[in-house]
């Protein structure tokens, strides 16, 4: 019954926007922090946390350890779930506007997604942490799956990636677009996130229209706001859903 509601809500609406998380990426093998094989085993391996590792400080004092983690972690050769594939095809019907991810795998627009913002940045672009110029990012990716750290060919700086680490604010104007974006939706989707991760989690509040659904399978601390709560995998949600769209 869920299912069939949440297409009807979706065929009224022409103006959606997918507010997503951690969860959305885990179906295509992405580790999430929390699971049985997740980042937390950082605590294991490393004896701290995954938050200390991707912290601004960690970075600048133990860039090796820094992209040891980021190699197991973030260099993953990792496709497209059913739940990225949907939204695509949402976007190429004109009904949703915007995706909005706190995740930084690319994987929305491998699906072909266009209209993207990325809250953290982009795990596979790079730059100079000293210089700031940019090198080929390939490249890049080659030098950390050897193991090595990578340095700026400019000035021999250490390369940082373009995520936002714990300890930095996020990149100017992407918050106030994405705030844009959920004031002016008349439908928010809200997917594969506890909303427990801020400033981000507070975006949502903005919204103003009429629909929030929201796709977890814990619960958040928006779930009193939703109209419609679904506890299953996303991508399955997704794909059924679509099912009752296109009719």
């Amino acid at each position: 019954m869920s299912i069939k509601h949440f297409a009807k809500m979706i065929k009224e609406c022409n103006n959606i926007v997918f507010f997503g998380g951690a969860g959305v990426s885990t179906e295509s093998g992405v580790k999430d922090y929390r699971s049985g094989d997740g980042l937390y085993n950082t605590v294991k391996d490393y004896g701290v946390s995954p938050e200390v590792i991707l912290s601004h400080s960690f970075f600048v004092q133990k860039p090796d350890v820094f992209y040891d983690f980021y190699r197991k972690y973030f260099i993953a050769d990792v496709k497209p779930n059913k739940a990225h594939k949907a939204l695509s095809e949402l976007e190429k019907m004109g009904k949703l506007k915007a995706v909005i991810t706190q995740n930084i795998d690319g994987l929305h627009q491998a699906a072909g997604s266009k209209s993207v913002i990325e809250l953290h940045g982009t795990a596979k672009e790079f730059y100079c942490s000293r210089c700031i110029k940019t090198s080929d990012n390939e490249k890049v990716i080659k030098t950390i799956k050897s193991g090595e750290i990578p340095k700026c060919e400019h000035c021999g700086g250490i390369m940082k990636p373009k995520v936002v680490l714990y300890e930095e604010r996020l990149y100017d104007g992407v918050a106030e677009k994405a705030i844009s974006y959920i004031e002016n939706a008349d439908m928010l989707i809200v997917g594969g996130t506890s909303l427990a991760v801020y400033p981000a989690a507070s975006f949502v509040r903005y919204f103003n229209g009429k629909y929030i659904v929201i796709i977890n399978k814990s619960e958040t601390g928006y779930d009193s706001n939703a109209d419609l709560i679904i506890r299953e995998n996303i991508g399955e949600v997704f794909e059924k859903t679509m099912k009752g769209v296109q009719i």
